[in-house]
């Protein structure tokens, strides 16, 4: 955990998990980009460090991610943190942690999100989506490496009739409740097909959704190459998002 020397004495946070297909990574992966973000909005950010696969399966990483929240929660006054404006956020893995702990908090009461930033989540174990099958053998995280990542998480129930929502989000029947959403994906990465349909059953069941595709972007294409005119937009329009929404508190 970490705030701006010149942050509020009541701030946001920013609740982040790492990537990683789930078994890879630590509190410490990806921080750049994130970092930034929070120095910026003169937030608190705190960084998840989850139990990683296969060694553990499902549902340790989404009860060590709601643990944390709950006790940040908990703890808001003394860590100078506004309870009533925490953002979860992730990028691949950490997304999928990220939508499954927006929608464990809407069906346990709390703790109450502001927000969630979704950047590239993979959200449907069953990984059989058009892009999925488009984008198969085509970059490092293709329909290949996605399988081995649901693997990792959920063992052989990768794809059957009984992945739970809070493992995989594109398995919830309810997407009505959830805090506003951000959501950002590449038109040339398998997840694609899959982020479009979680937004727009997001918009159906009367939530409220942003959602970027990102032309020719590869799954981190902006962590790939932050420099590129491409990356610059992505990130810039997850701070617009992010300002919209801390401005209505």
């Amino acid at each position: 955990m970490c705030s701006p020397s010149s942050a509020p004495a009541s701030r946001p946070a920013l609740y982040f998990m790492h990537g990683g297909g789930f078994y890879g990574g630590d509190h410490r992966t990806g921080l750049d980009q994130i970092l930034e973000t929070a120095e910026r909005f003169g937030a608190t950010l705190i960084s998840v460090g989850y139990r990683l696969a296969p060694e553990h399966l499902y549902p340790t990483q989404i009860n060590d991610a709601y643990a944390g929240l709950l006790w940040v929660a908990d703890h808001a006054g003394e860590l100078g943190i506004d309870s009533e404006r925490i953002v979860v956020t992730g990028f691949s893995a950490g997304a999928t942690l990220s939508a499954a702990l927006a929608l464990t908090t809407r069906d346990k009461g709390g703790p109450r999100l502001l927000g969630q930033l979704l950047i590239a989540p993979l959200l449907d174990d069953r990984n059989d989506s058009a892009s999925a099958l488009q984008m198969d053998d085509t970059e490092l995280f293709d329909r290949s490496r996605n399988k081995f990542a649901w693997r990792s998480l959920v063992g052989d129930a990768q794809g059957g009739a009984d992945v739970p929502p809070y493992a995989a989000p594109a398995r919830a029947t309810d997407l009505a409740a959830l805090p506003p959403t951000f959501l950002d994906v590449g038109s040339a990465e398998c997840l694609r097909d899959e982020v479009l349909a979680y937004a727009d059953r997001i918009w159906q069941a009367g939530g409220e959704a942003e959602l970027h595709v990102w032309p020719g972007g590869i799954h981190g294409f902006d962590r790939k190459a932050p420099e590129a005119r491409i990356s610059k937009a992505a990130i810039a329009a997850r701070h617009n998002w992010l300002e919209r929404l801390l401005a209505t508190t």
